[in-house]
């Protein structure tokens, strides 16, 4: 009786199964990374903050695996990576304001909540329930490159809840151990703030934290294309 051969991409009796494999960033990598994604194996990457650990949103069994390998609460949500601007829409309903913030601040420290757009179904766990999503496009071709593949990829800093972020690949190989099934080794990270978050879901955007993108360029980038707004300087 003959099996299904094994696929070349996904390596089998790594030395040890506690350990997920490392690979440097490479065409073969990112395939490989896709593989296990559509399998519902979570894997970590890096990005342009911090390295993250990433599902397939088409898993709702995935996302759930996620947080129970960062040990996070349910009710936090996670943020969703893009390929770029034009996935979000795919997600979230387009405004103004998002628009001309998606279009110059990213790729980068930028997160915009926006509303579900209506007939989209997200797992419950992706968001809490509530009827808005976090979305970026991160300044990072990995995550980037996984999107365009996978679509939207749900994706939070790969540590454990509470603990420092890890800064590279072997240490998060032994912080989460088998819980993730590869590592993208893009090398350190060099850390920086956390991205700025804009709400969206309002007629006025407004700010929810300030981080990589200072508050003046958000309001300039507003006032510049006669978007009105809610940020006070």
């Amino acid at each position: 009786m003959t099996g299904q051969p094994p696929n070349p991409l996904i390596p089998a009796n790594p030395p040890n199964p506690l350990i997920p494999p490392i690979r440097p960033d490479s065409p073969a990598a990112r395939a490989l990374a896709v593989e296990l994604l559509r399998a519902g194996r979570i894997v970590a990457v890096p990005t342009d903050t911090v390295y993250g650990i990433a599902a397939d949103m088409a898993l709702p069994d995935a996302i759930e695996r996620l947080f129970a390998a960062k040990r996070r609460p349910p009710e936090k949500a996670v943020a969703v990576l893009l390929a770029d601007v034009e996935q979000a829409w795919t997600l979230g309903l387009e405004s103004p304001a998002a628009r001309v913030l998606g279009e110059r601040f990213w790729p980068g420290g930028l997160t915009l909540v926006l509303p579900i757009r209506p007939g989209v179904t997200l797992p419950r766990i992706l968001s809490d329930g509530m009827p808005t999503i976090g979305v970026r496009v991160p300044d990072h071709e990995v995550p980037r490159a996984l999107a365009r593949v996978l679509g939207p990829l749900p994706t939070t800093s790969a540590n454990v809840s509470g603990e420092p972020d890890a800064r590279d690949a072997a240490e998060i190989a032994e912080r989460l151990g088998d819980a993730v099934a590869l590592v993208i080794d893009g090398g350190p990270i060099s850390g920086g703030p956390a991205s700025t978050v804009v709400d969206c879901t309002l007629e006025w955007p407004s700010i929810l934290r300030e981080g990589a993108i200072p508050l003046e360029e958000i309001v300039a980038a507003l006032e510049a294309a006669g978007v009105p707004h809610a940020i006070e300087l």
